[in-house]
């Protein structure tokens, strides 16, 4: 069930970066860490790599959440190292924002369509630091119907799944 989530997620995030859905191209697993997978594909002359999770918990459970994941992702021919992002399968509240909390440290996200970025962008190091020393993970959004949902997410095999990546190409 979960590798099945795996691969769903896997379809649709694709979408990172801006790439159309029908001109993505297809992701490679690279290896699977506990909670968390190793992906990269191509963009034109370049190697996108990521890490990505689904969540163990979504709430509240008599909503429809679609595909949620979070992704990590790591883009040498844009200089982009470990962009932390938030994807959910429904429209996020405009102007909303979305908190991360590990453990007890908080990160603040801006929202766009349906996912989430780091509001403050020198922050993505502390958040991908204590994602990585963290043992559990919660994100909370509003949808564009102003419902509250919220995630929990396993951190095992996050650090293994990044540094896997770490040189990406």
């Amino acid at each position: 069930m979960f590798i099945k989530r795996i691969a769903t997620a896997l379809a649709l995030s694709v979408a990172i970066g801006g790439v159309a859905m029908a001109q993505a191209p297809s992701p490679t697993r690279i290896e699977q860490f506990k909670a968390w997978g190793a992906y990269s594909y191509k963009q034109g002359k370049n190697t996108v790599c990521y890490v990505l999770s689904v969540p163990t918990d979504k709430q509240p459970a008599s909503v429809n959440h679609g595909d949620v994941f979070f992704i990590v992702s790591q883009r040498p021919g844009q200089n982009i190292s470990y962009e932390p992002q938030a994807m959910v399968g429904y429209p996020l509240k405009e102007g909303s924002k979305v908190t991360v909390k590990v453990d007890t440290k908080s990160f603040i996200m801006f929202t766009k369509d349906n996912s989430a970025w780091v509001e403050n962008a020198a922050q993505e190091p502390e958040l991908v630091a204590a994602m990585k020393s963290g043992k559990t993970m919660s994100v909370a959004a509003v949808s564009s119907r102003g419902t509250n949902t919220s995630y929990t997410f396993s951190l095992q095999g996050i650090s293994d799944s990044l540094k896997r990546i770490e040189k990406c190409k």
